[in-house]
C-alpha cells in the first residue's frame, strides 16, 4: 500500500468519525423527545381514567334569575375549578371568570375540587345570551376532557 491509499483511508475514517459525532446527538435527542411525549400521553390517559364527575342537578330559579348547578367529583384526581368549563345551551361560561360564582362544599375561597366534594356553580341569567328554561341542556367539562351533561329543571333553588 502506498501513502496515497493510507492517506485516503485516514481521510475516510476521519470523515465517518465526524459524521457519526454529528448524527449521534440528533438521533439521541429525537429518541428522548419521542420517549418524553409517550410518557406525557400515558400520564394524561391515566389522569383521564381516574377522573369522574357527575352533575347532580341543574336548577333555574325564575324569581332570582339564577342557574344553579351542583356536581360531584367522583374520581380520585383533584380538579381545578377555574380550568373547568360550563356550556349552557351552546353558550360558554368561564368558571374562572366573572359570569359565574363557584363554591366547593360551601367554601368560595378555594379553586381545588377534590374527590367526593360537591361543586356548586351559580350563574346569573343576565350574563347569558341563551334563554334558560326547562329544556336547556348543559355540559360540565373538566381539564382532562371528562364531561357530564344534564337538563335544567325549573323551580326554586
Amino acid at each position: 500500500m502506498g501513502v496515497s491509499v493510507s492517506a485516503s483511508t485516514a481521510i475516510i475514517v476521519a470523515g465517518l468519525f465526524f459524521a457519526f459525532t454529528a448524527f449521534y446527538p440528533v438521533a439521541a435527542n429525537g429518541f428522548d423527545r419521542v420517549t418524553d411525549a409517550q410518557h406525557g400521553v400515558n400520564e394524561r390517559t391515566l389522569e383521564q381514567q381516574n377522573t369522574d364527575l357527575a352533575v347532580a342537578n341543574a336548577t333555574y330559579d325564575d324569581d332570582s334569575s339564577t342557574l344553579t348547578v351542583n356536581a360531584t367529583n367522583d374520581g380520585s384526581v383533584g380538579l381545578v375549578v377555574s380550568d373547568a368549563t360550563l356550556v349552557v345551551g351552546n353558550e360558554y361560561v368561564d368558571l374562572g371568570g366573572p359570569n359565574a360564582t363557584t363554591t366547593v362544599d360551601g367554601d368560595d375561597d378555594t379553586d381545588l375540587w377534590l374527590g367526593d366534594e360537591t361543586l356548586t356553580v351559580t350563574v346569573d341569567d343576565a350574563t347569558l345570551e341563551t334563554d334558560v328554561d326547562g329544556d336547556t341542556r348543559l355540559v360540565l367539562v373538566v381539564e382532562s376532557g371528562v364531561r357530564d351533561a344534564a337538563t335544567v329543571t325549573e323551580g326554586g333553588v
